[in-house]
């Protein structure tokens, strides 16, 4: 019996905060929320102030009656969940479960999960923040009042299956706005011309600028003739040098957003791969030698603050590591955007010392991607400036009518936080140009001149990482809702991603027409930031949550019978295959099933037929030669089998690759575990594993 019961939310978690405290706790995980709303009915009584109707959810009963065992013997219990809304919702959903006196100091937080902060939390708990449950309350009873009441009018007015969100809705409407802007752009002409010079044995390149001093656009061929008509072969002549030192300075510690950007854009990890790999890093490890650690702290933050404590460390290695003109002499100060929330540090690594190579082996490859990064940046957040020299070089020819170019060059005088993080790929200063030392009065010989036809680009399309810029720039979602927000769009078939850039699919732009037309305010984006700022002002105990609720209920009612009442009923045509029904002959159409595309007779109910789409992954079946097949189980859970099932029953929850073991000479497989990614023998008995270059080389060696 422990005196003293700790309950979190994840057991990788409560097993990172067990090894810090002694025999006398016991911490123990409730797997996430314990209660919430029914999914079978609305759950919110609008005519009570909106009270919601929680229950126990389904399939938790084991795990609630652990931690009431547990809870019945313990002198004390402490709620440390995560620090945000979510995280104080969970812990009061806990206390109603264990009948816990509301006003008790049995609240534990804490930014990181290293042994001084845990110990250090666990003397200073405090009572349940009921603001923070507040609006957690807020939102959640929001989102279901809209999602429940206009889900039907989508399945009417629509098609079965439909649904919309609160934030989604919104985030929708702008990318669908960004592909109307790119469909209506009318690219316009534009010509650039630069010449290659050479001056003390040196070729540099110097752009068109203008003609007699004064800037020029060139729009058509014919006036680019002309300029190259003059400069060809003429005398060129330096009228002007500029030589201006300018400082860059280093890049402030992530936040959510900026951290999902870089993930995405440096290391190719999208949005909600980036925050499970930032969720593993945060509970904890297991780090060879050391057990469980907690690497980072909490990742669900706007704020760039860091603590006295972790600056300090940061500075002390970077005097040790690169030298003590790399430290400034002034702690480096960060100021968050507006409107952001300074509840939590900004993400940062929990101990500088170590390093990503140190621990690299203890990762698997997103983890490691991620945690370079976090600790690269704030590494660079605590260090020198650096410091660049910008040369801007006028040159002009010789001739009757002035043509007018400019060179520009920069040179790295103090490198500065640049040695570890370089910026991002978009900076100048990342490619710089070097030229030969020039004066005034100088005559560069004239080498060649290359023309160049240009028409101007639509605005591009959004990417995650551009997307997850955007909402925060609007004040669209907070750090914990970036990520899910897109995945859901994706998820229910509003938005496509191909090659990173997302696309609004014709769902997705009849979805938010019907929401333009009928709900206009919820897929504006001022009101939509607007309600974030309430929300927050719930959280600040400056506002009742009933009342927010109330504010949005009532007009969104009169908008939804209006829309019941009048709205059109969209027909989508179904996309035709070529495959005839093999029951009444019509040509099978694409739909979308829960499971992904599949195929089913136009007929329908006349004719149910269906077919699953054959989606082969181009590895032979190692028992009769057909084609291995990706497919789904009733649960929705991948897996490979031959496509000449039922004659031959080859299955595999992992899937095939082309390549043989060169231990035992059966199928290698690419195997997905908590330890990591990757390929291993399928034969259990073999155990062989081939290692990437993430992990130590290639071995023989048991699966876990």
């Amino acid at each position: 019996m422990a005196e003293n019961l700790i309950i979190v939310e994840s057991p990788s978690k409560a097993k990172t905060i067990e090894k810090y405290l002694g025999s006398k706790y016991k911490v123990i995980a409730s797997n996430g929320h314990v209660r919430d709303l029914p999914k079978s009915q609305l759950g919110v009584d609008v005519d009570k102030d909106f009270e919601p109707k929680y229950i126990t959810l389904r399939g938790r009963g084991d795990v609630i009656e652990k931690i009431r065992k547990e809870a019945k013997t313990a002198n004390h219990i402490y709620l440390a969940t995560d620090p945000d809304r979510e995280g104080e919702a969970i812990s009061w959903h806990l206390a109603n479960m264990l009948k816990l006196d509301p006003n008790a100091k049995c609240r534990v937080v804490f930014n990181e999960i290293t042994k001084g902060v845990i110990q250090k939390s666990i003397k200073a708990p405090r009572s349940i923040d009921l603001s923070l449950v507040d609006a957690q309350q807020a939102r959640r009873i929001l989102d279901r009042l809209l999602g429940y009441k206009i889900s039907p009018l989508l399945w009417t007015k629509v098609k079965k299956g439909l649904s919309a969100g609160r934030v989604q809705s919104v985030t929708t409407k702008i990318i669908c706005d960004r592909e109307r802007e790119i469909q209506d752009f009318v690219a316009k002409e534009y010509w650039t011309i630069a010449v290659k010079l050479n001056h003390k044995r040196r070729n540099f390149e110097a752009k068109f600028f203008g003609i007699n001093g004064k800037k020029t656009e060139l729009k058509t061929g014919e006036e680019a003739n002309r300029i190259i008509d003059i400069c060809t072969d003429a005398q060129y002549c330096v009228t002007g040098v500029k030589v201006v030192q300018k400082t860059r300075h280093a890049p402030a510690p992530y936040t959510t957003s900026s951290m999902l950007q870089d993930a995405s854009n440096r290391a190719s990890l999208p949005p909600k791969r980036a925050m499970l790999c930032a969720q593993q890093l945060y509970e904890g490890v297991n780090v060879k030698g050391k057990g469980n650690v907690g690497l980072i702290t909490y990742m669900r933050t706007d704020s760039v603050r860091i603590s006295d404590e972790a600056q300090k460390a940061a500075r002390a290695f970077i005097a040790k590591t690169y030298g003590e003109k790399f430290v400034p002499e002034k702690p480096n100060i960060y100021r968050g955007r507006t409107g952001a929330q300074d509840a939590h540090e900004a993400i940062r690594p929990t101990d500088v010392s170590l390093t990503p190579e140190s621990i690299k082996d203890s990762l698997d490859a997103g983890q490691y991607k991620l945690y370079k990064l976090i600790y690269e940046r704030f590494i660079a957040s605590q260090m020198s400036e650096a410091v660049i020299e910008t040369t801007t070089v006028n040159i002009d020819t010789e001739t009757k009518e002035v043509c007018s170019f400019r060179a520009a060059g920069n040179k790295t005088l103090f490198a500065g936080f640049t040695v570890v993080y370089s910026g991002t790929d978009d900076d100048p200063d990342e490619k710089p140009a070097s030229l030969p030392e020039m004066a005034e009065g100088d005559h560069p010989k004239y080498v060649s001149i290359t023309p160049k036809q240009n028409f101007t680009e639509p605005p591009p399309r959004y990417t995650e990482a551009s997307l997850v810029k955007t909402l925060e720039e609007l004040g669209i979602g907070r750090p914990s809702t970036y990520s899910p927000t897109i995945s859901t769009i994706i998820d229910r078939g509003y938005v496509e991603k191909e090659k990173k850039l997302l696309y609004p699919t014709e769902l997705g732009f009849i979805v938010n027409k019907v929401m333009e037309d009928n709900f206009e305010k919820i897929v504006d984006v001022k009101f939509t930031a607007d309600m974030e700022s309430r929300l927050d002002s719930v959280e600040e105990g400056k506002e009742r949550w009933q009342s927010i609720v109330s504010d949005f209920f009532y007009p969104f009612k009169e908008s939804l019978d209006k829309a019941f009442a009048n709205a059109p009923k969209v027909e989508i045509k179904d996309e035709v295959s070529n495959v005839p029904c093999d029951k009444c002959g019509a040509m099978m159409v694409y739909k979308e099933g829960r499971f992904g595309r599949f195929l089913a007779c136009p007929n329908y109910p006349t004719c149910k037929n269906t077919k699953t789409i054959l989606e082969k992954i181009g590895v032979k079946c190692p028992k009769c030669g057909a084609d291995i097949i990706r497919r789904h189980g009733k649960t929705g859970k991948t897996f490979y089998g031959c496509e000449r099932y039922p004659d031959c029953n080859y299955v595999s929850w992992d899937m095939p690759t082309s390549e043989k073991c060169p231990k035992c000479g059966g199928m290698l497989v690419q195997k997905i575990r908590a330890n990591g990614r990757y390929i291993g023998c399928e034969n259990k008995e073999c155990g062989y594993i081939k290692r990437d270059n993430n992990k130590k080389s290639d071995q023989s060696e048991q699966e876990d």
